[in-house]
Parts: C-alpha cells; sequence; structure tokens
C-alpha cells in the first residue's frame, strides 16, 4: 500500500620542559595539604621533604575500559620502555601545549637525592631495577592532580600508570586522560640507548657515549653510569615493563596512539604534535557550542530530547544546506554512540531523496560530504580511518563498475580535509578488501558496497572484516542484495551464506521517507532510527500556507514490517493492544483515512503498480 520510493511499487524498510611539583601559584598551605594528603598511606609513613620539593623540577588480568574526555585542558598519558625518548618528547609537549609535566621517576630520584625515608626505601627498588610499590606512587600522584595549577593548565603523565591496579585507582577518582600516547621502539635499541648513557653529576645532563657525546673532554672525564643502566638491569626493567605494558594498553584501548619512536625526535614529535592539535581543537569546539547555546556548561549534543525534528520539504533536490548538516549530525551523534557502545559491525541507512539510488537523482557529492563529516570527527578523537571506496569488479567492459561510484575516490582525494593535515594522517583513502587492512588503521568507513549484475562484493567485504578484527566497520548506504547473473550462478554458490553475512550488520541508523504506492509524491510520512534509540514512525501533516511537519505516530523496538506501517497510518491496534474509544471525530477520521488508502489501493492494482 506505501512504497518507499518511486521505484518500488510495496514498502520495502529493510612551559616549559620542566614544572616544579609546587609552582609558584601554589600556597604553602596546598603544599601542607598535599603532604597531608600522602602522610596517611601505609607502607611506614610516606612524606615529601622540602628539599625534594624544592628540587623536584622536571616532573618524568581485567580490562578497564576508559573513554576520552572532552572538559578542558588537555590531558595526556605518554608511555614507554626505558630509553624510548619520554622525556625529550615531554618537554616538547609540554614547551608547546604548557601542560604540566608530572613524572613520578624524577618525583622518586628527588626523594633519592634528599635522602628522606621514603627515598631510602624507593632507592632498593630502583637500583634493582624493580618497581616501587604501587600504594606509594599511586598516593604521590593523586596529590599532584588535585593541584590547581594542573586543573588549569591541564596534565601530562609521564610514565604512569604503568599497572593495572594504578590505572584502576586513576579510574575510581575519575581521572581520565585524551589520549594515551605509546612510544615503540625495538629493544635492541632501547638496550644501546641506555648502556651508553652518561650522567653529569653536576649538571644533571644527560649524554650518550655515541649518540650525544660530551662538549669537552672535562665533563668527559666526570661522567657516570647511572647504576640502573647496565645491560643486565636495562634487561630486567624492559621485561617488567612489557609483563605491565598488555594491561595498561588493554584499559586505554580505546585512545592509545602508538607511535614510532626509532626516529628523529622532531619526526616523532610532529606526529604527536597532530595528534594533541587536534584534541585541543575538538575541545576549543565543545567550548564554543557551549557558550553559543547561552550557558557554561557543557551539554552533549546527542542527548534525544534536544533533537528539534525531522526537516520539512524533503522532496526538494537538492536539498538546502541546513537539511544535509541536521542529517550529518544526525548520522554522526547515532555513529559515535554505537561505537562508544562496543558496536563493531554497523551498518548507515539514510534514503533522503538525493541519497537513494533507487530514485533518478543520486548525488555522489552529499554522500562523500557524510563520509567527510564522519571521518573527522574521528579523527579529531585521534582515531586513524580507513575511507574504502568500491574497486573495479573485473576487466573490460565491467571494469568500471559499479557505475554509481566511478570517480568517487578522486573526489575524496580532492575535498578539503581540514587545516591539521588530517588526510594521510588520520585519514587514508582505500579500496574494499583485505589488502587495505593496515595495523594502524582504528575504524574502516565503507562508501556504498554494492553488488552489480554477475558480480559480488560480498567475499571482498568479508576478507576486509575478517583482517579488521575487533576493529568498527561502518557501511556507509550498502546495497548488498545478491544479484544474479545471466548463468544464474550467484543465485547457487553460497547464497545463503553471502546474504547471512550482509546481514550480520546491524543498523545504528536509519531514515526512509514513504510515498504512496508507485509515487514519488506526496510523502506520507517517515522512518527514523538512531542508536540506541527505537524505530519511529512519521506521517506527514499539511499545515497552512503550504507548511508541513512530521507528526510521531508510532515507535518500533525493531523495524516494522509493511503490514506494521500500513495498520499504523490505519490507526489499527498492535498485536495484543486494544484500540481506545477517542469519539466520533477519530472514527470518522479513520475511516475516511481507510477509504483513501483503498482508492489508491485499487488505482495502483488497476495499473499494474502492484501483484
Amino acid at each position: 500500500m506505501i512504497s518507499s520510493s518511486g521505484a518500488v511499487p510495496s514498502l520495502s524498510l529493510t612551559p616549559r620542559s620542566t614544572c616544579s611539583l609546587y609552582p609558584s601559584s601554589v600556597s604553602p598551605s596546598s603544599a601542607s595539604s598535599l603532604r597531608s594528603s600522602l602522610s596517611g598511606v601505609s607502607y611506614q609513613s610516606l612524606h615529601l621533604s622540602g628539599a625534594a620539593i624544592s628540587t623536584c623540577q622536571k616532573a618524568k588480568t581485567k580490562k578497564l575500559k576508559v573513554k576520552c574526555s572532552v572538559s578542558e585542558p588537555l590531558k595526556v598519558m605518554i608511555s614507554g620502555a626505558p630509553a624510548s625518548g619520554k622525556g625529550t618528547q615531554c618537554d616538547l609537549i609540554v614547551k608547546k601545549f604548557g601542560l604540566v609535566h608530572i613524572s613520578t621517576g624524577d618525583i622518586l630520584r628527588a626523594e633519592v637525592a634528599a635522602g628522606t625515608e621514603i627515598g631510602n626505601k624507593a632507592k632498593t627498588f630502583m637500583n634493582e631495577g624493580q618497581l616501587v610499590p604501587d600504594e606509594i606512587v599511586t598516593a604521590m600522584v593523586n596529590a599532584r592532580l588535585s593541584l590547581e595549577d594542573v586543573k588549569q593548565n591541564g596534565w601530562l603523565l609521564d610514565g604512569y600508570p604503568r599497572s593495572y591496579a594504578q590505572a584502576q585507582s586513576l579510574e575510581e577518582k575519575k581521572i581520565r586522560p585524551d589520549v594515551y600516547i605509546v612510544l615503540d621502539v625495538p629493544d635492541e635499541i632501547l638496550i644501546d640507548r641506555c648502556v651508553g648513557r652518561r650522567l653529569d653529576p653536576t649538571t644533571g645532563k644527560i649524554y650518550h657515549i655515541k649518540n650525544l657525546p660530551p662538549e669537552t673532554e672535562e665533563i668527559k672525564a666526570r661522567l657516570i653510569t647511572r647504576p640502573d643502566d647496565t645491560e643486565e638491569k636495562v634487561k630486567s626493567r624492559l621485561e617488567i615493563y612489557k609483563r605491565n605494558a598488555y594491561s595498561i594498553s588493554e584499559t586505554y584501548s580505546s585512545i592509545t596512539k602508538k607511535i614510532d619512536g626509532n626516529r628523529a625526535k622532531n619526526d616523532v614529535f610532529t606526529e604527536i604534535d597532530s595528534i594533541l592539535s587536534q584534541l585541543q581543537n575538538k575541545k576549543r569546539k565543545v567550548i564554543a557550542l557551549a557558550r553559543e547555546s547561552g550557558n557554561g556548561s557543557i551539554q552533549d549534543s546527542s542527548n534525544e530530547n534536544s533533537w528539534r525534528g525531522i526537516p520539512t520539504r524533503l522532496n526538494n533536490i537538492p536539498h538546502s544546506r541546513e537539511i544535509r548538516k541536521y542529517f550529518y549530525q544526525d548520522v554522526l551523534k547515532a555513529t559515535q554512540r554505537s561505537i562508544t557502545n562496543g558496536r563493531t559491525r554497523l551498518k548507515v541507512e539514510i534514503n533522503i531523496p538525493e541519497l537513494n539510488p533507487e530514485m533518478d537523482v543520486y548525488r555522489i557529492g552529499t554522500l562523500m560530504e557524510l563520509v567527510r563529516v564522519i571521518a573527522l570527527s574521528f579523527a579529531d578523537d585521534g582515531k586513524r580511518i580507513k575511507v574504502c571506496v568500491q574497486g573495479s569488479m573485473g576487466e573490460g567492459a565491467l571494469a568500471g563498475m559499479p557505475l554509481q561510484l566511478a570517480g568517487s575516490r578522486k573526489i575524496l582525494e580532492f575535498m578539503d580535509w581540514g587545516d591539521y593535515g588530517a588526510l594521510d594522517t588520520f585519514v587514508k583513502i582505500g579500496s574494499i578488501g583485505a589488502k587495505e587492512v593496515d595495523e594502524e588503521d582504528d575504524i574502516f568507513i565503507l562508501v556504498a558496497p554494492q553488488n552489480a549484475v554477475g558480480n559480488c562484493i560480498i567475499d571482498d567485504l568479508r576478507a576486509m572484516t575478517d583482517a579488521a578484527g575487533p576493529r568498527p566497520v561502518i557501511l556507509i548506504n550498502p546495497r548488498l542484495k545478491d544479484l544474479p547473473g545471466s548463468s544464474g550462478i550467484m543465485q547457487t554458490m553460497g547464497r545463503d551464506k553471502r546474504l547471512e553475512y550482509a546481514a550480520s550488520f546491524e543498523n545504528c541508523y536509519f531514515f526512509r521517507l514513504l510515498y504512496y504506492a508507485g509515487t514519488q509524491y506526496p510523502i506520507m510520512g517517515a522512518l527514523r532510527m538512531s542508536y540506541p534509540y527505537p524505530y519511529e514512525l512519521y506521517r506527514r501533516v499539511d499545515k497552512e500556507f503550504g507548511k508541513e511537519e512530521y507528526v510521531l505516530l508510532s515507535t518500533f523496538p525493531e523495524r516494522p514490517t509493511s503490514d506494521e506501517v500500513n495498520n499504523a497510518f490505519l490507526g489499527k491496534p498492535r498485536s495484543g493492544e486494544v484500540k481506545s474509544n477517542s469519539g466520533i471525530w477519530d472514527e470518522f477520521r479513520g475511516q475516511r483515512m481507510v477509504g483513501f488508502v483503498s482508492s489508491i489501493y485499487q488505482w495502483a492494482h488497476e495499473k499494474g503498480k502492484i501483484r
């Protein structure tokens, strides 16, 4: 009775480099509070000496899933094995972004140098290449993070947490990073860096006998090797690091960025700078939006209660910028919620008129703009996105199939991808297939994968998702119906398995306009679903002066069938429901609707529009 598009006769719904532990802005009472917060820690009274405070200038299983926070300012964790270059990168990060650098190693070494009780006990562990007990380190870090300078400027945690227990302690106090950076360097390089490292006891500067030799013979003569920089102890520290690295990686897997640390320091920092700049830019946008809304608080723009309804005049093609922007954001929020909740095989079906391939108009530019909005949003979170377009499905005459996607890869490559070098850094363009899956990819967006007569994309698609593993794969407007070739091969060889695989993707967003059978106008209503909310059925209502609106008619926990949609428009109760008596006017209106739809049905049947 109702058609989802004009071509389908029935409904088809399917500052610096150093920072003191107590900055000048912190009052003596605040410092006293910090010592008080540490004094109750077990392991025989833990305290920080005044000498340690004044000299500490350069601050260096289960799965606990942490999500990126969105509040100002930046909060960063950096991790890596001994000699991976954390100290160097921390200097550059602090200089560029002004974060408070907190290094547990420097705090503890300051205590050792001051000869405090806790320093002497920590010295035993450190000289043996062992980690200081969690309860001591955690108490120190928590107390430091509570100070005002950290709250105002943001923080950079260097080499912490190092165990699941430490990460759990931070999470319990709702201390969450925006990004977890891991410097990845081969073991042999790390050992060489450590064994060749030398310390100037006069200035505290670190040299390397090959990579960074001292400037003068005088300096060279007084250099010493730190007790924990022997090859034996370095290997021990590496083993300890590796034992803890896995649990930390699992804890912060959703926000982990692995950086190749076996490069020049400026090359390493360029990549880190790009990640942090994008995060900072996104935070500023959130703050700006909150201010524009007239209040100082940051609200969740995905809140369903703030949704303003379906735009009108949807049959006007091309759609206005306002309409397109509405749908881009609607799709984006649904996709973000799905991935946040652990969904990995997702499907977006958005068949507004200029994005409905079953109609005469299919505006590829609109589709690409939608893909760009989704990709850049995840790139702003530091994710690496692979946007894939279906390649050729054959040779000769078939080389250009599917024709709907011809040239779309070039369109993507020439699009504006922002001011932060997102393209080729966080966003890469590829083709659908297993060979396009790289280790650094976080999310895959597949643009309109579809079968063609005699050719099937599903096998390539399955190989790609197998290679992607648990990483999210998002299909945008797929058409994976199994189309037969002239020989009927696709109908008989593995058809059920292919269709079963195609059905394994769950809708995170669905939107389709509903028309009377055989027409593309007038619009009768719309069906919408935005994860995790139910399917919503809307009736289009004409208003005065040529205006219209969409009125919510019914909701469904699952995608409704054609009969369920028709019954909702006719006012019929669902199975197990009893329709209430709403008076003679509702009864008359229902009869009129039935009569009108019946007449449409009869006309369509006579014209051969439906069977």
